[in-house]
């Protein structure tokens, strides 16, 4: 077979790599010519895990292949998918679908016989019909079919999600269609993944549903963290006591500065609008998206009130700057709230980030950038972990308290036990564990 991905983004670089890796024969489209030379002398403008790896071995095999022209791209293609940016429209919130609406018209300018066209950008319900309205509109008499079939890639995870999946879903509408998506998909379908056909309405509400309903679960045990540290309780430990529980299960149930990233805010948002739009309002949904963007906002509060109520004048080390590890994604990262509220307040902001600083420098200019975990830290009046990465795990902690200016440490991941770092005379905070309550004992106790 062979197909074509519109798009070389995350979802279509790592989408295209994965098919040509089932043995399909994948032809990358991009309209930045400068990001399709890069990628045809083996440059990955992403940071994937095993990516890099993977997109060589099928270039080497003949598998995998990159051009700046839809035409080429497209022709003799048994499908033909869309994986377009769909960005959170300004001032509406709405998914701006001009990319995925123009792909579809150079799509049907291009094609010749009968062709399956993809959604795989995530896209509000109704857009798959829109695209074969553009598409008949285009050139009336060809014979297509539109189907939905939204990703569920976790950044850092990408390849291991794809080939391993917990399910395919896919929204079709003629038997035709279905047909070249099984055989697309036949790897999968015979190490026994489930394979979901729906309409293509109901795909495309799937998707938009599942992050929104992991949204809910992060920002509700964000929610019971904050209860935890006025009760003195262990948000770990109720996650725990409540994750065992096979109805709700223990993922994303882990608290901290709230959620960023390239799906779960524009997802939320997107599908908040569209339920207003259809006057059927999601009022839980719309309480995650406000309570999540003030909590990342209320996070620099929380620094400062550490630092004794006041950062000005004080250096402040921050570990992590992406929104999650194993990726170099700064979209919505807690960091960009975080970091101009402290240089706000007076501080001097010293930052390290493992794969994110060429991203985070675009955004984040007014910032020092180190060159380690302990760089960052040498002289600082309090480092910050904003993003669980594993060489922050490991951190040494005679040499953290030796390096910083001040023994202090608000962990907004959970990172450390806050035993530990109390008995090795920090001053530590952290998420929904009680510790403020342990932090006021041990200094009444000196």
């Amino acid at each position: 077979m062979r197909i074509a991905m519109i798009g070389t983004g995350y979802v279509g670089l790592v989408s295209g790599a994965c098919f040509s890796e089932f043995g399909v024969d994948v032809v990358c489209v991009d309209v930045e010519e400068r990001k399709i030379v890069r990628l045809k002398n083996g440059e990955i403008p992403i940071f994937e895990p095993g990516l890099d790896d993977l997109v060589r071995s099928n270039v080497e095999a003949g598998r995998l292949s990159f051009t700046t022209s839809l035409a080429e791209g497209v022709k003799g293609a048994d499908a033909v998918f869309i994986a377009v940016g769909t960005p959170s429209r300004r001032g509406d919130g709405h998914a701006d679908l001009s990319y995925v609406y123009q792909a579809a018209e150079q799509i049907a300018d291009a094609i010749e016989g009968y062709t399956v066209v993809v959604t795989k950008s995530t896209v509000p319900v109704g857009t798959g019909r829109e695209v074969a309205k553009i598409i008949a509109a285009r050139k009336p008499g060809l014979e297509f079919d539109v189907c939905s079939n939204p990703e569920f890639l976790r950044e850092g995870a990408a390849i291991s999600d794809f080939m391993r999946p917990d399910r395919v879903v896919i929204g079709a509408d003629s038997q035709r269609a279905r047909d070249v998506m099984s055989q697309l998909y036949r790897p999968l379908y015979l190490i026994e993944t489930p394979i979901v056909f729906t309409s293509l309405e109901t795909s495309e509400l799937i998707k938009y549903a599942a992050n929104t309903f992991l949204a809910t679960k992060i920002t509700f045990i964000n929610e019971v963290a904050d209860l935890c540290e006025k009760v003195g309780a262990d948000v770990h430990d109720v996650a725990r006591g409540i994750g065992l529980d096979n109805r709700i299960g223990k993922k994303f149930l882990h608290p901290g500065p709230g959620y960023g990233g390239s799906c779960f805010p524009k997802d939320t948002l997107a599908l908040v609008k569209t339920a207003q739009d259809y006057g059927a309002p999601l009022r839980i949904v719309e309480t995650v998206v406000d309570i999540n963007d003030k909590r990342k906002r209320s996070m620099a509060d929380r620094i400062i009130e550490t630092c004794g109520g006041s950062v000005q004048g004080k250096t402040v080390a921050l570990l992590g700057l992406t929104f999650k590890p194993n990726t170099d994604d700064m979209r919505d990262s807690p960091s960009l709230d975080i970091v101009p509220a402290l240089l706000a307040a007076g501080a001097t902001v010293r930052a390290y980030d493992p794969e994110g600083m060429d991203e985070a420098v675009k955004l984040l200019p007014d910032i020092t950038y180190a060159q380690g975990a302990y760089d960052a830290m040498t002289g600082a009046d309090v480092a910050v972990i904003v993003t669980e990465w594993n060489e922050f795990r490991g951190l040494d902690v005679k040499r953290m308290k030796a390096t910083l200016k001040s023994p202090v440490v608000v962990d907004l991941r959970n990172v450390y036990e806050p035993d530990v770092m109390q008995e090795a005379g920090f001053t530590y905070t952290c998420i929904g564990r009680g510790v403020e309550r342990l932090n006021k004992k041990r200094e009444a106790a000196e």
